[in-house]
C-alpha cells in the first residue's frame, strides 16, 4: 500500500488519504479482505494526526468501500466475489512469487501468456 500526504496540498489530508484507498481498491492494489493499518500506525506512518486517518476511515466505511470489525481492525469491504476480484487475487499471488523468485517480467508475462494458450 503506497500511501502519501502532501502538506502544501489545497485538498485536507483526510482527504488526500480517502481518496488514495479508494483508488487503490479500484485498480486493485488493495484487494477484498486486505486488512487496514490501524488508524494509530498509519498516522504516525504518514505524519498526520490519528483524527485525520479516523475521518478518513469513517467516511471510506460509510461509502461502503472498508469495513471495521471492532478489535480486528479495519478491512477492504468485499464489494462482489466476481470473477474480476479473484483474477486480481491470482494475479497479485503471481507478481509476488515472482518478485521472489527473481524472474523478470517480461519473462512472467511470456509464462502466463503460455499457461493461457494451454
Amino acid at each position: 500500500m503506497r500511501l502519501t500526504i502532501d502538506p502544501q496540498s489545497a485538498t485536507a489530508p483526510y482527504e488526500q488519504l480517502r481518496s488514495q484507498l479508494i483508488a487503490q481498491v479500484r485498480d486493485g492494489s488493495l484487494l477484498a479482505g486486505t486488512r487496514l493499518p490501524t488508524v494509530r500506525s498509519l498516522a504516525g506512518d504518514l505524519g498526520i494526526a490519528p483524527n485525520t486517518v479516523a475521518r478518513a476511515y469513517r467516511e471510506l466505511e460509510a461509502d461502503g468501500f472498508i469495513e471495521t470489525r471492532g478489535r480486528n481492525g479495519s478491512f477492504v469491504n468485499a464489494r462482489d466475489d466476481s470473477a474480476t476480484t479473484q483474477a486480481q487475487l491470482a494475479a497479485r499471488a503471481f507478481a509476488d512469487r515472482i518478485a521472489q523468485l527473481g524472474v523478470s517480467a517480461d519473462d512472467a508475462l511470456d509464462i502466463v501468456t503460455a499457461a493461457l494458450r494451454d
